[in-house]
């Protein structure tokens, strides 16, 4: 079994999560996610836990396990913490400043 797929995916609360026709929309306090996934692979919402199923052993359904739960796990993080970027700058010689905010 796959080690990420195989992994739960809390729902924190004031985050909704639908699964209908292959689509999972994910809707919380920064907005609203959708997407799609295969045919091959479940997905399952019980008690504020998300799981991701597969229905055999097969390489391509292996990959989509994973994949399929880390979209939906990013997807939950982008509708509660929303994007971060940070830059760290890390050595000798460089010259930097901080403009703006």
């Amino acid at each position: 079994m796959s080690r990420i797929g195989k992994k739960v995916i809390v729902i924190p609360s004031g985050v909704t999560v639908s699964v209908l026709d292959n689509v999972v929309k994910v809707k919380g306090p920064k907005g609203q996610l959708q997407e799609s996934y295969g045919k091959t692979v479940g997905v399952n919402v019980k008690d504020n836990e998300l799981t991701v199923t597969r229905e055999n052993d097969i390489k391509e359904n292996r990959a989509l396990h994973g994949l399929t739960r880390a979209l939906i796990n990013n997807m939950v993080v982008g509708v509660t913490e929303g994007f971060n970027k940070t830059l760290d700058i890390i050595g000798v010689g460089y010259k930097v400043e901080m403009k703006g905010g």
